[in-house]
């Protein structure tokens, strides 16, 4: 079994008496392989290659980097004081654009209660004013009468709910209001499987801190709801929603203080189709990675209330790979679709096998006539506009292989297949 491996099996058995859904016995070796996987990530240490969500989930495995993972908090530290700063002394656009999104804010608290520590201070008192003004000019957008949406998503309004919590500062109930509303409703299409585990790991923790009474009856039954949701979400293979939202909806369910009779069944038939995706590698991206290492260890973003720092962990090593024998990649040909403008856009693009999506729509543009825009987020690049089609308000381009499949990976992280044609399609939530 190895170090690892027994490591595992001691806090699974330990987690046993206080979970509902347990995710135990897992091949150390796999849980390791995955763990390494985000070692090369924590050597980009550019403003806009920082990504919280490593350092956490790091925090919440049986896993360390050691002097690495010290390097990459402090690294992260000095990244947030200083953009806060910057943008606190200058009202110009410039330094305004350059402040962390709020999602990135929230990672960043995550990250610092992953560390054992509470924000305070002045500027952990600016930190905390920024998230909440981000939190109210959303509750703006979406209005009294809940008709609008938020200039981000659900998933971040969620998110920096959380985040406030585990730092034990108190969030208004009418921002809290407006997520419940949501759940309770289920009006918005963009309220996938992965938003709604978040907002349900917001309210665990609002529950379990005892925050918003005057809404304590109401987050009650939205708990309640968000498990009948992802519960019903499940696929036939066992995923929650899909391979990618699983991890989160699994932290929620460990969560769950009231489990529902199904529930264990969903778990072990969840864990069954993880352990599959892990073994076909369908785990590449640093976040989703993030959010699947603490459910490997019983762990959930719940569990950041009140962190064990002294908890054993187990010391990754940096893998060498062995060179291999060169071999040239075939070319092959993707067909890049566009039919949401006009003239429709369609034009073959030959790339080398492997290239990931981005690298197709770069060749594209190289030829002449195709143009794109990006905007970078936790998860990687994502577009935000085609041929100089800009996705507005509850617009977006969504992803497809032909004839109609939605694709679960960014454009960073899907390797298109010789022949395929992907459409980039511009819908609304």
């Amino acid at each position: 079994m190895g170090c690892l491996g027994a490591l595992l099996f001691l806090l699974g058995g330990m987690g046993a008496l206080a979970r509902t859904c347990e995710i135990t016995e897992v091949d150390s070796d796999l849980v390791e392989k995955l763990g390494q996987s985000l070692l090369p990530w924590m050597d980009w240490l550019s403003p806009e290659q920082l990504n919280p969500s490593i350092y956490v989930g790091l925090r919440l495995s049986g896993l360390q980097a050691g002097p690495k993972e010290a390097h990459y908090l402090h690294t992260l530290k000095l990244s947030y004081q200083q953009s806060l700063l910057r943008s606190a002394s200058s009202n110009d656009k410039s330094d305004s654009e350059a402040k962390p999104s709020m999602g990135q804010l929230a990672l960043y608290l995550l990250a610092l209660r992953a560390n054992c520590e509470f924000v305070g201070g002045r500027k952990g008192d600016r930190l905390v004013s920024q998230l909440k003004r981000f939190l109210e000019t959303e509750k703006r957008a979406i209005g009294h009468n809940h008709k609008g949406h938020p200039h981000t998503s659900y998933y971040q309004y969620g998110l920096s709910i959380l985040a406030l919590c585990l730092h034990q500062k108190r969030v208004h109930d009418s921002v809290v209001g407006k997520l419940l509303y949501t759940v309770e409703h289920e009006q918005h299409p963009d309220l996938s499987v992965d938003t709604t585990a978040m907002a349900g790991l917001a309210f665990s923790c609002l529950e379990l801190s005892n925050f918003n009474l005057n809404q304590r009856n109401q987050i009650a039954l939205a708990i309640q709801r968000v498990q009948e949701r992802i519960l019903r979400a499940q696929t036939p293979e066992g995923h929650f929603g899909n391979v990618y939202s699983t991890p989160l909806a699994l932290q929620f369910l460990m969560t769950s203080l009231k489990p529902m009779e199904e529930q264990g069944t969903a778990c072990l038939k969840a864990k069954a189709a993880l352990l599959a995706s892990l073994q076909d590698k369908a785990f590449q991206n640093p976040l989703m990675i993030s959010q699947l290492l603490p459910v490997l260890n019983q762990k959930s973003y719940v569990d950041l209330i009140s962190p064990n720092c002294q908890a054993p962990r187990v010391m990754l090593e940096t893998v060498m790979e062995t060179p291999s024998q060169t071999q040239v990649p075939e070319v092959i040909h993707v067909t890049l679709k566009v039919p949401s403008i006009f003239p429709p856009y369609k034009h073959s693009v030959s790339v080398l096998d492997g290239s990931s999506l981005e690298d197709v729509l770069k060749k594209a543009q190289e030829h002449g006539r195709f143009r794109y825009g990006t905007q970078a987020s936790l998860s990687g690049p994502y577009l935000t506009s085609v041929m100089g089609k800009k996705a507005e308000g509850p617009e977006y381009w969504q992803l497809l292989r032909a004839p109609n499949t939605p694709l679960l990976q960014g454009i960073s992280d899907y390797r298109p297949r010789d022949g395929e044609t992907i459409e980039l399609r511009l819908v609304r939530w």
